[in-house]
């Protein structure tokens, strides 16, 4: 430690910034279909993430040492690459959380990171096969991997649970769902703090390799994982409500067996991903389980309005970043004045993204949208509902009323209008 520089230090407390905002950002990919469907309170639902995200950054180091000795060749790496890198990802997530919309905090930093890196020594300075093997590849399969399983996760859920008659069976049912949902979403947590405080601890230690604070190829130090998870658990403790609206409620209509199955198919590709060393979103993973549970459901749908945003952010999110990461690395390598200007801007975004939140806060009380704030059905989603209606309390409950039907009397006939012949 005696060995960090003021520099080496700025790009630290930076890149534990950026954990803090990608705990809040992210906080929805756990909490949001446990809040939504009523299993947690919102506050005790952060709480609990939070716990489980600092637990989760001590269980394994795998993403942290794809990140610090994958992506970017560490070989002639200025410091001020990352702090550039950090720049475009913090800014990133603030303009996404400003709008709502659960874009990857990953991508965002691996976009900075990549972006900043070329800026400064070219293309070669970044590992082209394990970008598309560790970090385009998973993004493509995430999402589609993790939906599937959802989809037919819930379907099995809804066939097994439609056998149950009894309403007192129907209620533990019900009470035993929403327990395991609780439990799903810890896991959701847990595997979170596995995957994305290991981000923020790669990025710290690839500055202390470029810094030579430690030699190439080096495991994070101790301190670095407990400052990450820290950062991170911090972060998620806060909430961020605008985006736990959106997942909770702003794709589909969860109810637990839903929330049950899509956070426990996300849960199991995140922590796979993680001991393979994949550095794949958690947002994609969490959003496309999210969204297969929607289809699961008979009669449920998603709002692809609201999907489709989140499809062009998570399209924007790389390349997004990687331009704000190139612009911070051009003016860092002016010197001094340089990284004093992108500091300064990254303060002044910040706050000015800030600002502009206070227009109209969203806080845990308004986690679930009014009936003003639910964007109408659009044409795929009305579609949909035409050709797979929700089944009816009444349908489950007494099925064997399905049979009835009413025959109106004949002509002239006398029968009294008010009771009719029923078969």
């Amino acid at each position: 430690m005696e060995h960090i520089t003021l520099l080496l230090a700025i790009v630290i407390v930076t890149a534990l910034v950026f954990d803090f905002t990608n705990g809040f950002h992210d906080t929805a990919n756990a909490m949001a279909t446990t809040i939504s469907t009523g299993a947690l309170r919102p506050k005790t639902a952060v709480a609990m993430s939070a716990v489980l995200n600092l637990v989760g950054a001590f269980l394994s180091v795998e993403v942290a040492k794809t990140i610090s000795g994958g992506i970017i060749n560490e070989d002639g790496l200025r410091t001020e690459v990352i702090f550039a890198a950090l720049v475009g990802a913090i800014l990133w997530n603030l303009l996404t959380w400003l709008v709502g919309l659960p874009s990857s905090s990953s991508h965002a930093l691996f976009g900075g990171l990549i972006g900043a890196a070329v800026m400064s020594a070219g293309w070669s300075s970044v590992n082209g096969g394990t970008v598309v093997t560790k970090v385009l590849l998973p993004a493509v399969a995430a999402p589609i991997v993790a939906g599937l399983a959802a989809l037919l996760a819930t379907r099995l859920t809804y066939r097994i649970g439609g056998r149950v008659r009894d309403e007192a069976q129907q209620k533990a049912t019900a009470k035993g769902y929403r327990a395991g949902q609780i439990a799903s979403a810890g896991l959701v947590s847990l595997a979170h703090g596995t995957n994305d405080a290991q981000k923020t601890m790669g990025i710290i230690t690839l500055a202390l390799v470029t810094g030579g604070v430690l030699h190439p190829g080096a495991n994070p130090p101790v301190w670095v994982i407990v400052a990450a998870g820290t950062a991170i658990a911090l972060g998620t403790y806060l909430g961020g409500w605008r985006i736990i609206r959106t997942m909770g409620s702003g794709l589909t209509d969860l109810k637990p067996p839903q929330g049950f199955a899509a956070q426990t198919s996300a849960a199991t590709v995140i922590l796979a991903s993680s001991h393979l060393g994949f550095s794949l979103s958690t947002t994609q993973s969490c959003s496309g389980a999210v969204m297969g549970a929607g289809l699961g459901r008979q009669g449920g749908v998603v709002r692809w309005s609201t999907a489709t945003r989140m499809f062009v952010a998570w399209g924007l999110t790389l390349p997004a970043a990687g331009l704000v990461g190139a612009g911070a690395e051009l003016l860092t390598k002016q010197g001094t004045w340089g990284v004093v200007v992108v500091a300064a801007l990254l303060v002044l975004g910040s706050g000015a993204i800030w600002l502009l939140s206070r227009r109209k806060p969203v806080g845990h009380d308004d986690v679930a949208p009014s009936d003003g704030d639910v964007e109408p059905a659009g044409v795929v989603t009305t579609a949909i509902a035409a050709v797979s209606p929700p089944p009816t309390a009444a349908a489950v409950q007494a099925p064997a009323q399905n049979l009835m039907t009413t025959i109106p009397a004949p002509a002239g006939a006398t029968q009294d209008p008010a009771r009719p012949a029923t078969v």
